[in-house]
């Protein structure tokens, strides 16, 4: 049973997730915390920030970390992980044909420019999300916030480096 709910929490949140991985959040978050209780919001936010840092799509990675928590097995990581990922790959494959075909259509291009603003509200719905969390932000977390904005904005720092700093100084905040 649990493996089904994943397939249609998955393919429906692969069928709906315009505009990538931290489109998704808001949608994966309702899914996977509010509706079934298969993460708490804490364990949701740690899940955001793991996936964040390992190789791949976001999307993806939480997908893993979440089949593979809800179930307590590989499967359910295989599972989640084709869910979501299998209702872009046949996307791809119809725009693909389709879009050579049509691009010059004005109400192709038109949906296509409506979809933009749209991806940018629901990233920054997401976002809201995880800054509401209770605790969430404190002095500590600004700080590391600035300084990491204020580093790679200004010396032009690589992003693993950042992230390797951001965790250090985490680690020296907070423990």
């Amino acid at each position: 049973m649990i493996y089904w709910q994943l397939l249609c929490v998955y393919l429906k949140i692969g069928i709906f997730g315009f505009g990538g991985g931290y489109a998704m959040l808001s949608l994966i978050q309702h899914e996977v915390v509010n509706k079934h209780g298969w993460l708490t919001l804490q364990e949701f936010t740690e899940v955001v920030a793991i996936s964040q840092m390992t190789p791949g799509p976001i999307g993806i990675n939480s997908a893993t970390y979440i089949g593979y928590t809800a179930t307590g097995s590989v499967w359910g990581s295989v599972v989640a992980t084709f869910a979501v990922c299998f209702p872009s790959f046949l996307l791809v494959l119809l725009i693909s044909y389709f879009f050579a075909r049509f691009k010059s259509n004005k109400y192709v291009a038109a949906a296509f420019e409506g979809l933009r603003p749209m991806t940018v509200g629901l990233i920054a719905a997401a976002g809201l999300l995880l800054v509401n969390h209770e605790n969430f932000i404190d002095w500590k977390s600004v700080v590391i916030f600035a300084a990491a904005f204020f580093l790679t904005w200004r010396y032009k720092i690589h992003p693993i480096l950042m992230i390797c700093l951001a965790g250090a100084a985490g680690l020296f905040l907070y423990w």
